[in-house]
């Protein structure tokens, strides 16, 4: 029987360059003759070892003349801001620069900005060679080779001095965290660069999310069009790759398993198969893929893999951290209590709330069994048309002064009604914290919650409302890979999933408490 045909390869990756220049083989004898050693990383203070991918990119550039702009990118961690502060260094001895010019290194932030110049302040004052020829100042964030009058200055988006600035060389550091199709910074240093003969922009980034980004739009543009100034080097695992193919790997990362560390990058890929949470992560920071950032919070399978009924005897041994978000008036109100066992178990147990006069139009709305759900005791439905926050209130106040609960966090939309509720049925003692719903207080939340039920250590019993809402929570991420639960991109009610993560966000240890009986879900 004949042999089974093999698939063709994967393309290569999408690269558009200029002819080779005829310095490619002798930028590492450069580097070399200069003592330039390793800045960072596990190498560090060790002669810098260029890879071909990174030899071709520095010939391709500084050594040749056409090239106007040059967009170099792949995943992360593999040796980008040692490329971009290599480049700055040789430019300041005067390669592609004329003497008495600017070199700018141009990123979003200070911080962003001084990581790439003292990467290129630590490759000079390591050199034996360089250090003498240079003059470092820190306070500035410049640097100036003697020898040449060149100028390598860090600028920010942040700062008034990115302004007014006439750069004959622009690093542009991490483009794709430019939200939009413009940027104000981009504009005013690419614009400056008309005062010189021979200009070049060297954009170095992770892609961005989306299509609309500048720095999409900047690499549509260059694959597009037929242009030798304009240089493309795209390390990225194309759509419909296997994201878990390590061939697929190296496609966007072209140091991987040299400075690139293969274990890691295993480890990441595992936990992007079981958690939806991190995938997107995965497809943009370690794939280089442009992708839209929004995913689910956890699988079905990883979701099923806790659904154990909680102890109700916990309620009474352990100390309690409560999540409560409060809902538009005609929609879910989600408080859920979390108790954590002696073991490091983290028994849930939900409570919902919802308008009863509403219940029919909603069930349509949001496909959703709300009536289903009363009859089972899943949830309270309030008399009225819209969330009665008397009922919430006195199960709250219930609570604390039965049981030892520790925390309530709490979103802020509604909250001052309920205080006010409490204060009315005479209790203002409570352990109130507020928690913010931007990615400052989610993003640490979110990994605590991604991180047990992973490791399998919550016990949810398969909460018919609480399993609604996870099933429609989404997860949003910031250009630095910060997460949290977006409810304006939601499909359907995501409450009960926000009430947990505040609830799971910084959990308690379990003491002993009352032993007043609760009404916990137990199923149908």
């Amino acid at each position: 029987m004949a042999a089974k045909k093999q698939p063709e390869a994967k393309p290569a990756p999408r690269t558009k360059r200029a002819p080779a220049a005829p310095k490619v083989g002798l930028i590492q004898s450069i580097v070399d003759r200069l003592q330039i050693p390793t800045p960072e990383g596990m190498d560090v203070g060790k002669p810098l070892r260029l890879l071909p991918f990174q030899e071709e990119i520095v010939a391709n550039t500084l050594f040749n003349r056409v090239c106007r702009r040059a967009i170099l990118s792949f995943a992360r961690k593999n040796g980008k801001t040692t490329l971009a502060a290599l480049i700055g260094v040789l430019a300041c001895l005067g390669f592609r620069v004329n003497n008495n010019s600017l070199v700018a290194v141009a990123a979003r932030s200070r911080d962003q900005a001084s990581i790439l110049f003292d990467a290129a302040s630590r490759m000079v004052q390591m050199s034996p060679i360089l250090a003498p020829m240079f003059l470092v100042r820190e306070t500035k964030r410049e640097m100036i080779c003697l020898k040449t009058n060149i100028t390598l200055r860090a600028v920010a988006a942040d700062a008034t001095t990115a302004f007014g600035l006439s750069p004959a060389l622009t690093i542009h550091d991490e483009l794709g965290q430019v939200r939009g199709a413009t940027d104000p910074l981009y504009d005013a240093l690419e614009t400056a660069m008309g005062a010189h003969a021979d200009p070049l922009s060297i954009i170095i980034s992770t892609q961005a999310p989306g299509d609309e980004a500048l720095l999409s739009v900047l690499i549509d543009g260059a694959e597009a069009a037929n242009d030798p100034r304009t240089l493309l080097f795209l390390h990225a695992a194309g759509k419909d790759d296997d994201i878990h193919d390590p061939a697929v790997w190296k496609k966007a990362n072209p140091a991987l398993g040299v400075f690139r560390n293969e274990d890691e990058f295993r480890e990441s890929a595992e936990r992007a198969r079981k958690m939806p949470s991190f995938e997107s992560a995965f497809r943009n920071l370690y794939l280089n893929m442009r992708v839209s950032g929004a995913n689910s919070l956890v699988s079905p399978d990883i979701w099923r893999a806790n659904g154990m009924a909680p102890d109700a005897a916990m309620l009474s041994a352990c100390r309690l951290s409560i999540g409560l978000d409060l809902s538009a008036r005609q929609d879910l109100t989600a408080a859920v209590v979390d108790a954590e066992d002696a073991n490091g178990v983290h028994h849930l147990f939900p409570f919902f709330w919802t308008p009863e006069a509403t219940l029919a139009a909603r069930e349509e709305r949001d496909k959703a069994p709300y009536s289903l759900w009363v009859r089972q005791g899943a949830m309270v439905a309030t008399p009225g048309n819209s969330v009665r926050l008397d009922y919430v209130a006195k199960w709250l106040i219930e609570m604390v002064v039965n049981y030892d609960v520790a925390v309530v966090r709490y979103d802020r939309w509604r909250m001052p009604e309920l205080i006010l509720e409490m204060e009315r049925q005479g209790y203002t003692d409570l352990p109130l914290e507020p928690f913010g719903q931007g990615y400052k207080d989610m993003a640490p939340a979110i990994d605590v919650t991604e991180g047990l039920l992973l490791d399998n250590r919550v016990r949810h019993g398969m909460h018919p409302v609480l399993m609604h809402c996870m099933s429609n929570a989404i997860i949003t991420r910031d250009p630095a890979g910060n997460r949290k639960l977006d409810k304006g991109r939601a499909v359907g009610r995501i409450d009960g999933a926000v009430a947990m993560v505040m609830g799971l966000a910084r959990p308690s240890g379990a003491i002993a408490s009352s032993d007043l009986p609760i009404l916990v879900w137990g199923g149908p």
